[in-house]
């Protein structure tokens, strides 16, 4: 009787079970209150966030792209200053998501301050071509007097359109546009490297589509209308917003901040310091001087995290040299690109359409990259680490810093000609620009090498609620390398009298700057070489001393496996429903 009772149960179990499975709606079919499936609306939800993400890129680059040339020709101001104004500009744009994403966690609120960022972009976009307008082709009265715009007036205007443009990208890239928007928590090593290469891919093709339209547009034929283009983007980007407001605004985990952060190192610094005059330190690790049981005031989980972070801070460090390299591009190349001869076949190439050669390498090498990192993280006895990409990549921008101190040489070797940009009459040198497309390409080479890299390393080797704040700080030491390379110009220019960043490039000696650089990234590649190995190896085993076992952290897992097992147990048709019991 015991054996039929428990048969008759297990049938009975199974027929309710049975019957559970046929009430639930097919993944693949629309539910009757309407909704979409979920699989269709993370998929539409990702396809939005690409979508402005993309849109504020082409903003951003239609911006930076022609700013010298603007700089120099309609606002009067020297090639160091045009140069320093792109490089803060791109900074400032670097640094303001990590401002706007700790004011929506702790100040305004995530709804309203999109909003906010939303109308600055848009006030910012819309005022710059109120400074590019051609008011002497429309104010001049009767008796054919020119009112234009006077020039204080155009450069307070255009600092403050820079200003509110470079807020709201930073509120759309924090809180429309976060990495963790893209749902990356379950992501190996191999997978987080596949995304962030073709994610820079994606970013890079769009820049390349700037490059060549806008710059042709801006230069040759509609120069004072050329920032509306920017405008038309942030718009659209601002339609898509809020077109899908509810669903696009990303709402992370705040376990840790950044503030968090700073308070457990200046803490420790504190705690540390007293210790050292009045006591003596029994402690493994300086930041252990933070923790609740050693007189600090902040938990076990708080510091063990901010340690995971500390151990990246080497790694932070050496790309701020390598940034100021990468943002000679926007500055230093593209000044020896406006002074040399842009005439092909009868046509006159925008100055920023060389910025392409730099991106088709990327756009090359990323599919190649794809094919040898698959390989290698296939291979069980090979510890692959990224920092070899990182190495490579350091030691390429040095050698195009180098080449392009060469190439300066080379270029002042031809003779000058009268060269036309923007309506102006420029003495340029004979030289084609396209002799300073290895130094272009030398760049291209170490962007593909190492930025898809260190974002790995940011993000993999810390705990994962520590994630956002260690792409913060990888953020902060990238804003710092754009305002490191201006202080480098203005340095420069100030400390030889204007003769290692001239105005005009043929009368000074700007290849002395770039060999300086050049000499100062190569002791950065071989500083970084001996910081290395720390992180050679992305294996579990090998990478427990940087993300950390933290207990939450374990629970965590232990809850997800939990979640994992189970699923399994309804879907598998093997077992008996007395052994999913």
């Amino acid at each position: 009787m015991p054996d039929a009772d428990s048969r008759a149960m297990q049938e009975k179990g199974f027929l309710n079970h049975t019957a559970e499975k046929e009430q639930q709606p097919l993944p693949g079919r629309n539910n009757p209150s309407g909704e979409l499936p979920q699989a269709e609306k993370k998929l539409q939800e990702a396809v939005c966030v690409l979508l402005v993400e993309l849109c504020e890129r082409f903003t951003f680059f239609g911006i930076v792209c022609n700013m010298i040339l603007f700089c120099t020709l309609k606002l009067g101001y020297r090639s160091h200053q045009a140069a320093m104004v792109n490089m803060c500009f791109v900074g400032t744009s670097t640094l303001t998501p990590v401002l706007v994403g700790w004011l929506a966690e702790h100040l305004v609120g995530r709804t309203k301050l999109v909003c906010i960022c939303m109308f600055l972009h848009f006030l910012g976009t819309a005022l710059l071509p109120v400074v590019s307008f051609p008011f002497e082709d429309f104010y001049m009265d009767k008796r054919h007097i020119l009112h234009t715009l006077p020039k204080r007036e155009q450069k307070i205007v255009f600092y403050f359109a820079l200003l509110t443009a470079s807020l709201g990208i930073g509120g759309i890239r924090a809180i429309v546009c976060p990495l963790s928007a893209y749902s990356l928590e379950d992501c190996g090593p191999k997978e987080l490297l596949s995304f962030f290469n073709w994610f820079h891919w994606l970013v890079n093709l769009n820049s390349a589509v700037v490059f060549v339209s806008i710059s042709y547009i801006q230069q040759s034929v509609a120069r004072n209308l050329g920032f509306l283009i920017p405008f038309v983007s942030g718009l659209m980007a601002m339609v898509t917003i809020h077109m899908v407001r509810g669903e696009m605004i990303y709402k992370p985990k705040t376990d840790s901040s950044l503030l968090t952060t700073f308070g457990v190192i200046f803490s420790a610094l504190k705690t540390c310091w007293v210790r050292y005059r009045y006591l003596s330190t029994g402690v493994a690790n300086w930041l252990d001087h933070a923790k609740e049981n050693h007189g600090g005031h902040y938990s076990e989980t708080q510091v063990e995290g901010t340690k995971s972070l500390a151990r990246l801070f080497p790694l932070f460090t050496f790309q701020i040299l390598y940034r100021t390299c990468v943002m000679q591009i926007p500055s230093g190349y593209y000044l020896q690109t406006m002074n040399s001869n842009l005439h092909f076949s009868g046509f006159v190439l925008p100055v920023a359409a060389m910025n392409v050669i730099s991106i088709v390498p990327l756009l090359v090498l990323v599919p190649i990259l794809e094919c040898i990192n698959s390989w290698l993280f296939s291979s069980r006895n090979t510890g692959h680490s990224p920092t070899i990409y990182i190495v490579v990549g350091h030691l390429s921008a040095a050698l195009s810093v180098m080449v392009a101190g060469l190439s300066e040489i080379h270029r002042k070797h031809f003779p000058q000609v009268e060269q036309t940009l923007s309506e102006e009459v420029l003495l340029v040198s004979s030289m084609p620009c396209f002799h300073l497309a290895p130094q272009y390409i030398l760049l291209g080479v170490a962007e593909a090498l190492v930025t898809p890299s260190c974002s790995l390393l940011s993000f993999w080797l810390v705990p994962e609620r520590m994630r956002g704040i260690s792409m913060h700080f990888l953020a902060l030491f990238n804003g710092a390398g754009c305002f490191m390379g201006a202080f480098f110009v203005q340095t420069a220019h100030a400390g030889t009298q204007g003769n290692w960043f001239p105005h005009s490039l043929h009368e000074g000696k700007l290849e002395r700057f770039f060999f300086l650089l050049a000499s100062l990234m190569m002791v950065n590649t071989l500083g970084f070489w001996t910081f290395a190995h720390r992180y050679n190896n992305l294996h579990q085993d090998c990478t427990n001393e940087f993300r950390g076992c933290l207990p939450e952290e374990k629970l965590l897992k232990h809850e997800k496996a939990i979640k994992h097992y189970n699923a399994v147990l309804e879907s598998s048709p093997i077992l008996s429903p007395m052994e999913k019991t």
